[in-house]
C-alpha cells in the first residue's frame, strides 16, 4: 500500500501543478468531466445523456469551469460545439487529469487499473503496421489482456456505444461532429489497370453490402452524372473489394491510401470527382483509463502516418 499511496502522491502533484500552470483557480474534477464529454459528443444534449445528468446542469458545469479557468472554452455553432483555442489548450490537460484521477483511485484501491482494454479496429487498420503497435503496447503491458475486435464501422460503434469496447477506431461521416479526434478520410474512385470498366453501359460497381460504406455516396454520384449501373459484385471483405477492381469486375469507391498499384485512379477528366464525406475517428469515454488513453494516442499517430503514406 506504501507504493500506491506514493504513487497517488505523485499523480495528486502533477494535477496541481497542472492545475496552477493554467490558472491559480483548482479546476474540479466534475467540470473537467463535463467539459470533456461535451467536446466528445459533439453537444450538450448528448453528453447529458453520456453522464445521466440533464443539459441545463452540464451546461451550467461548463460555464463554472470556465469560469475557473477564466476563459471561454467551447464555441456553439450550427450542427454542435467545437473547442475554442483555450479549450483546445485545456483539452489534454483535462484528459490527462481525469485519466491519473482513475489511476490513483484504482492504485488506492488495491486493483489494477485495468484488466482488460478491448479495441474496435475497421478491417483495414486491423492489419499491416496497426498489429505490431499492438503487439508491441501488449508486450509493453504484460499485466493487460488486450482483446481486439474487427469489423464493419457501424458495428463497432453498437459495441462502442453498449459498453461492450473500451476504445473504438471508426469511420464515419463527416457530419457526425462525435470523436475523440477526427480525420478526413478522402476517397477516390478506381477501376482496373489492365481491364478497365468505367466505358461499359451500364456501369458495374464492386461494393459493399447494403448499408456498407462508401456505397450510398457511389450511386448518389453516378445518379447525379446520369450514369447507368448495375451492382455486379458485393462483398463485405476490403481484399476482396480491391481484388475484383484489380481483376476487372467493376469500378468501386475507397479510401485513396487503400488504392493498389493494379488499380487505376478516375479523376475529374474522367468524369469522376473526388468524394470528401467521410472521416476517420477515435472514440473512447471522458473517463478512460490511461492505458486507454495511451493506445488511443498511439492510434491517433498510426492514421496520421497511414495519411502520408
Amino acid at each position: 500500500m506504501q507504493i500506491a499511496t506514493c504513487r497517488y502522491i505523485w499523480k495528486l502533484n502533477i494535477v496541481m501543478l497542472s492545475n496552477r500552470i493554467m490558472n491559480s483557480t483548482p479546476l474540479e474534477l466534475d467540470l473537467l468531466r463535463a467539459f470533456v464529454t461535451v467536446v466528445d459528443s459533439g453537444g450538450f444534449t448528448a453528453a447529458a445523456r453520456r453522464l445521466h445528468s440533464t443539459q441545463s446542469t452540464v451546461s451550467q458545469k461548463v460555464l463554472r469551469l470556465e469560469g475557473a479557468a477564466g476563459h471561454r472554452l467551447l464555441q456553439r455553432e450550427r450542427g454542435g460545439v467545437r473547442p475554442t483555442e483555450a479549450g483546445e489548450r485545456l483539452l489534454g490537460y483535462a484528459r490527462r487529469i481525469l485519466a491519473l484521477d482513475a489511476e490513483a483511485a484504482a492504485a488506492l484501491s488495491g486493483m489494477p487499473s485495468i484488466a482488460v482494454l478491448r479495441l474496435g479496429l475497421p478491417e483495414d487498420f486491423a492489419a499491416g503496421r496497426c498489429t505490431g503497435m499492438l503487439a508491441a503496447f501488449a508486450r509493453g503491458h504484460p499485466g493487460l489482456k488486450l482483446e481486439v475486435a474487427s469489423g464493419l464501422s457501424r458495428d463497432l460503434m453498437r459495441l462502442y456505444e453498449r459498453g461492450e469496447l473500451d476504445l473504438a477506431l471508426v469511420k464515419q461521416r463527416r457530419d457526425t461532429a462525435e470523436g475523440v479526434e477526427r480525420w478526413p478520410e478522402p476517397l477516390c474512385w478506381i477501376d482496373s489497370l489492365d481491364h478497365p470498366t468505367i466505358d461499359e453501359d451500364p456501369l458495374p460497381l464492386v461494393v459493399f453490402p447494403s448499408n456498407g460504406l462508401y456505397r450510398d455516396d457511389m450511386i448518389d454520384r453516378l445518379d447525379a452524372l446520369g450514369r447507368r449501373w448495375r451492382i455486379a459484385y458485393s462483398c463485405p471483405s476490403l481484399a476482396g473489394i480491391q481484388s475484383a477492381v484489380a481483376d476487372g469486375l467493376g469500378i468501386s469507391l475507397l479510401p485513396r491510401r487503400t488504392t493498389l498499384p493494379r488499380h487505376r485512379i478516375l479523376d475529374e477528366a474522367d468524369g469522376f470527382a473526388a468524394v470528401e464525406t467521410m472521416e476517420i475517428a477515435v472514440h473512447h469515454r471522458s473517463d478512460a483509463d490511461i492505458l486507454v488513453l495511451d493506445l488511443a494516442r498511439r492510434l491517433a499517430e498510426l492514421v496520421e502516418a497511414s495519411g502520408k503514406g
